[in-house]
């Protein structure tokens, strides 16, 4: 058995497409519309076979309580791994994003977390 999708609840779809793709470096899977939605998977430039992310929209109501308690306690909702977290930190400081945590040892990893503008904090991580 291995993960297939998984998903991060967004704000905005439009607005999480450009940033998961244009900012983050993943590329679009899928695009199927859904109603007022869509189903709009990403994936690893890396991988592009791998698991896919799900931009999946925040509409039900548990979410967006979920999702404040997660910022509010500096709790990422999800981690990606990288090869150079200082490389990876500079490029994405240099593009604008926030960090809300500052690349640090964490046992047998570094790690960092930002904020993906669409109501969550991601986990970068780079293993030692």
């Amino acid at each position: 058995m291995k993960i297939y999708v998984t998903g991060v609840f967004v704000d905005d779809q439009d607005k999480a497409e450009k940033f998961y793709c244009d900012i983050l470096g993943f590329k679009v899977k899928n695009n199927i519309p859904l109603g007022e939605n869509r189903w709009l998977t990403v994936v690893s430039d890396e991988e592009p076979e791998g698991t896919e992310l799900l931009l999946e929209p925040s509409d039900h109501p548990a979410v967006k309580p979920y999702k404040d308690a997660l910022v509010a306690d500096g709790i990422p909702a999800h981690s990606f791994q990288v090869k150079d977290l200082d490389a990876e930190r500079k490029r994405l400081g240099n593009l604008n994003v926030r960090f809300t945590q500052e690349p640090m040892d964490a046992g047998p990893v570094r790690m960092a977390v930002f904020d993906d503008t669409c109501g969550n904090l991601i986990q970068l991580i780079e293993m030692k």
